[in-house]
């Protein structure tokens, strides 16, 4: 029995639908996977983020004193982990984005009640101004204005965009550390590893935002990792030259101001290479704050001339 024509198309069309409808569940499931994955990823990166500030603080402790150390960046991230808990629970399917900001807020506010309690009077009244200002009045007058002038989607909007702009400044913050190593050629107040750690969670995050078609999530991650490539080239640079300084100041001193006289009523002898080795470890020991009257009588036995520079040099 032949069929009409029509009904040829119709079951092509309808085997068609169906298979496209199979494909687009397979590519959503597909997506959920990476979602999850780049999302537990971003996790455990920024876990070691929030603990990579550990050795900093260690210096602090054994410094007694928050000198050279700057508060911005640890208020500027509790305010940003505090939105960003805020925002996940404005959406749905954000339970990663929960869990790792909440344990941002908790080492936070460690971090930051350790530096005011080794802070300087001026240094803990500037970050209890910032805490001030960013944690009690900005976090609370976003959440009192997109409560109360906003609805459904309008406010997670708001809020992604609020959250967006403070992870940018969370990824500048550092730039008056940046600033610091530049002016006094020194790494000691900019952390490789967080500097590492923060680029990797740059990169996660970003296709955690890309793969959920959160733009909130991955444009400020994009920035992110640019600022991470910078301060790890920063960092190399200016720790060879910290090491270049090290080993100049492990250089021999000039001697300065000495007289050294050579006695010429007999032939001079030809040094060898352990002889000249031996005398310039020993004219090392000089103090170049004084003048010596230094009278090298060399001759054959070695041993004989090593008694008489010693001698000679405790006077």
């Amino acid at each position: 029995i032949e069929l009409p024509i029509y009904w040829n198309y119709q079951v092509i069309q309808q085997a068609k639908a169906f298979f496209l409808w199979k494909k687009i569940i397979i590519m959503a499931d597909f997506s959920v996977h990476w979602v999850f994955a780049f999302g537990v990823l971003g996790n455990i990166v920024s876990f070691f983020v929030f603990l990579s500030p550990l050795p900093t603080f260690y210096k602090i402790y054994k410094k007694k004193s928050t000198e050279g150390y700057q508060s911005i960046p640890y208020v500027v991230a509790l305010f940003s982990a505090m939105l960003w808990i805020y925002y996940a629970f404005l959406k749905t399917n954000t339970t990663l984005l929960i869990t790792i900001n909440t344990f941002g807020c908790f080492v936070e506010i460690i971090y930051v009640g350790f530096y005011l309690f080794y802070a300087s009077k001026e240094a803990r009244v500037q970050t209890i101004k910032l805490l001030l200002l960013l944690v009690v009045g900005g976090f609370g007058a976003i959440v009192l204005v997109s409560q109360f002038l906003f609805e459904g989607a309008v406010r997670v909007q708001v809020v992604g965009w609020i959250c967006l702009v403070c992870s940018l400044c969370v990824f500048v913050a550092p730039l008056c550390i940046v600033k610091q190593v530049i002016k006094t050629k020194s790494v000691e107040y900019m952390p490789f590893l967080l500097s590492v750690f923060l680029t990797l969670s740059a990169v996660m995050w970003f296709f955690y935002g890309l793969l959920l078609k959160d733009f909130n999530i991955a444009i400020p991650n994009v920035l992110g990792f640019i600022f991470g490539i910078f301060q790890m080239v920063l960092y190399v640079m200016y720790y060879n030259k910290k090491e270049e300084e090290f080993v100049k100041e492990q250089n021999l001193p000039e001697l300065k101001n000495h007289v050294i006289i050579l006695h010429n009523d007999q032939n001079f002898p030809e040094l060898s290479e352990e002889q000249i080795i031996e005398i310039v470890k020993l004219g090392s020991l000089i103090s170049c704050t004084q003048k010596f009257d230094l009278a090298l009588c060399l001759h054959e036995n070695i041993d004989e001339d090593r008694k008489r520079l010693r001698k000679t040099l405790e006077i």
